[in-house]
């Protein structure tokens, strides 16, 4: 995957390998083609959880989807779906990885699913100039401790790493390939003469884990894939597919980029500033919090007299999204910023604290988790 490029312009570019400029939503979504999630979908998901709905939910983290109106349908009938989504191991994992796991761990629990987590490690190597293929792989291992440090039942989590693929799994991915076109792939994801087959071949990988469980089950399974909006050009590529292999079309349901710790866009792992990363120590990552880009004023005295402008301030969106589920407690702290009875520094040290809490207690479940562990759990012929 191409190196993402940090860019002062404010031209909006969404791709799988890069996400720059200012994101307009709705834009985004009118381009992709994709739905808005509506109130009446949040209100089942509300009835499925026993009022106890998911924050990044509640809240529009999520906010996007294909088909999940469908996937609430099945469900009506008695027909339980899989869950479905990945990580790109091209180094250590930061919190923006975490936010749809987070929100994945929750729906397995809330629907007691099976997850089949890919670890695109071919796909790394592919599309980088500077990784091997053996770091990418060692990335994997790394990475797929995170995600099981999330939360996810053991027994019911299923890794698929690309660079194990079984020969079930290159079958499909064949199958996959077989049925689209590279006019089709060009147009979806800006191939040119320069990129290697092996970019070119890899969509239908990414393709694979959708009819995988279907495949092992014997019968049709409805997959659900929760994951950020720039990967859904994959997804519509898959479910132009999958009605000539006779499977059902993937859902997805689409989570916003969380915010880095400096000015504008998204937590990118290119700019280590930007990131928490689960391998930064818990004091490191409070300090990082501190020195995080708030927006306010240049003074104290023009915070107290102007007020904030807590819809710029990345401080504001981690509470909002992740750190404070309390609403009249996040209310107040907008309102008590937009006074300017609230200072930056207050906010500051206040999510430094929960994020140092955050950090500390990831790493210790982290570290329960081995190499051998996460072999066991890896899907073999």
């Amino acid at each position: 995957m191409p190196e993402e490029k940090s860019k002062k312009s404010k031209e909006m570019v969404v791709t799988p390998w890069e996400v720059s400029g200012d994101i307009d939503y709705k834009k985004l979504v009118k381009k992709f083609g994709t739905t808005l999630l509506t109130e009446k979908e949040i209100a089942v998901m509300d009835k499925y959880s026993k009022g106890k709905l998911h924050l990044l939910l509640r809240r529009g983290l999520f906010f996007s989807h294909r088909d999940f109106d469908w996937i609430l349908k099945q469900l009506e009938k008695g027909e339980k779906f899989a869950l479905y989504t990945g990580r790109g191991p091209s180094g250590h994992t930061h919190l923006g990885h975490l936010i749809p796991w987070i929100f994945t761990k929750w729906l397995q629990d809330i629907f007691d699913v099976e997850l089949y987590f890919q670890m695109t490690d071919d796909e790394k190597f592919l599309f980088s100039q500077k990784l091997t293929f053996q770091e990418t792989k060692d990335y994997a291992y790394e990475n797929a401790k995170d995600v099981m440090a999330v939360g996810f039942d053991p027994k019911k989590t299923h890794f698929i790493f690309d660079s194990q693929m079984t020969p079930t799994m290159y079958q499909i991915a064949v199958e996959v390939a077989k049925r689209t076109t590279f006019s089709t792939a060009r147009a979806v994801f800006g191939f040119t003469n320069e990129s290697n087959v092996g970019m070119i071949f890899y969509p239908s990988i990414q393709a694979m884990p959708c009819f995988l469980p279907s495949k092992l089950k014997g019968k049709n399974i409805p997959i659900l894939i929760p994951a950020a909006i720039d990967q859904d050009p994959y997804w519509r590529i898959t479910r132009d597919v999958a009605p000539k292999l006779g499977y059902y079309k993937p859902a997805a349901i689409h989570c916003k980029f969380f915010p880095g710790l400096a000015e504008g866009g998204k937590m990118s792992a290119s700019e280590p500033d930007s990131c928490i990363f689960t391998t930064d120590t818990p004091n490191s990552a409070s300090k990082k919090i501190m020195r995080s880009y708030t927006g306010g004023r240049a003074t104290v005295e023009e915070q107290k007299e102007l007020g904030g402008e807590p819809d710029k301030c990345n401080v504001y969106w981690y509470e909002y999204y992740l750190f404070e589920p309390d609403d009249k407690k996040i209310e107040e702290m907008k309102l008590n910023c937009i006074s300017g009875k609230l200072l930056c520094g207050q906010c500051k040290k206040s999510l430094a604290e929960k994020v140092k809490t955050f950090v500390a207690e990831h790493q210790e479940r982290r570290n329960k988790f081995t190499d051998e562990m996460i072999d066991k759990m890896i899907i073999k012929e």
